[in-house]
């Protein structure tokens, strides 16, 4: 199966990828900004897991004609099974105080990259009438929460985006799965005072994304949901 994951460097893209890695059946398609970070996650991955074929390009996801590029280099290795549209980046703030721009960079990067990666690669999964596609959305999709500012707006349009993809694929034998995690433990909690047994495991979201995709082809998850044990922070 051909495996596409977007952002997949660091947290949970990386956690998806270790996961998928496992079946040794899978071409693992991944991409990132950061050059140095996805080709370590290259090496770790044939490393641990040598029958399995990664292919590697950085790109820019805030980028149309990076995202375009990217879409066109996946599918030269022909249908693309499984995307996982997890790039996205945050930005605290409040929409009265936060930076000029700051809504245009968080729909840029966490809603548009989706949305034109996914349309990229659609014709391909239409013609075989198959394919599942993860959009990682988060539960600031589902709730407001203090100093979500525009990254929850971004969220809440992403959440939108995989309910009207699903709507219209549903007679097409494509699946859509909206992810929608709480707190994990990434890089970007370290140096936080955290404690790490506070909060999920980026692996708890990468098991049930997997897990997901084991369904028949009759059966789907539609949303996915998951929470600190202990609830949000």
């Amino acid at each position: 199966m051909n495996i596409i994951i977007t952002g997949a460097s660091k947290g949970l893209g990386r956690s998806m990828a270790l996961q998928f890695a496992e079946d040794k059946n899978n071409t693992l398609l991944v991409c990132a900004r950061g050059e140095v970070g996805l080709y370590n996650l290259v090496q770790e991955i044939q490393t641990y897991f040598p029958d399995v074929n990664i292919k590697a390009m950085p790109i820019d996801m805030a980028k149309k004609e990076e995202v375009i590029a990217f879409a066109e280099w996946c599918l030269s290795f022909g249908k693309p099974d499984i995307l996982i549209n997890n790039a996205g980046t945050f930005l605290p703030g409040t929409i009265a105080d936060e930076d000029e721009g700051i809504l245009e960079t968080m729909m840029t990067t966490n809603l548009y990259s989706a949305y034109y990666l996914t349309r990229a690669l659609l014709p391909s999964m239409i013609e075989h009438k198959s394919g599942h596609i993860f959009n990682i959305c988060s539960i600031a999709s589902l709730t407001a929460y203090n100093n979500g500012g525009s990254y929850s707006i971004s969220k809440f349009a992403l959440h939108g985006f995989s309910k009207n993809l699903r709507e219209e694929l549903k007679p097409k034998g494509i699946k859509v799965t909206g992810v929608f995690p709480g707190a994990a433990y990434t890089d970007s909690w370290s140096g936080s005072g955290i404690d790490p047994n506070r909060i999920m495991e980026a692996d708890d979201v990468a098991k049930m994304v997997y897990a997901a995709t084991k369904l028949s082809a009759q059966g789907v998850v539609e949303d996915i949901i998951l929470r600190p044990q202990l609830g949000d922070l």
